[in-house]
């Protein structure tokens, strides 16, 4: 299973709902959070090209935010990158 890696904060619903979805496919995000950090949020701006969270990686793969994530679920994409075919 490859790493999954999410830049995020405390207080942010898509957040934590990117989380439990995760969480739901048995996979534990590393959560960097974003929140009192102002060097994490340049990396994570700099690392994506984007400007808000959540900022989702698997392994080496940019997916994107919350939206990005459920469509890949709902394509049927998710489990495959996952490593959950």
């Amino acid at each position: 299973m490859p790493e999954v890696l999410m830049y995020c904060t405390e207080t942010c619903p898509f957040c934590q709902r990117a989380l439990r979805l995760l969480e739901k496919k048995g996979v534990t995000p590393v959560r960097i959070d974003v929140d009192d950090d102002p060097g994490k949020w340049e990396e994570m701006e700099k690392r994506t090209g984007r400007d808000t969270v959540p900022q989702i990686y698997i392994g080496e793969r940019h997916v994107g935010g919350f939206d990005d994530l459920v469509e890949l679920d709902m394509d049927g994409e998710l489990d495959p990158l996952l490593g959950q075919e």
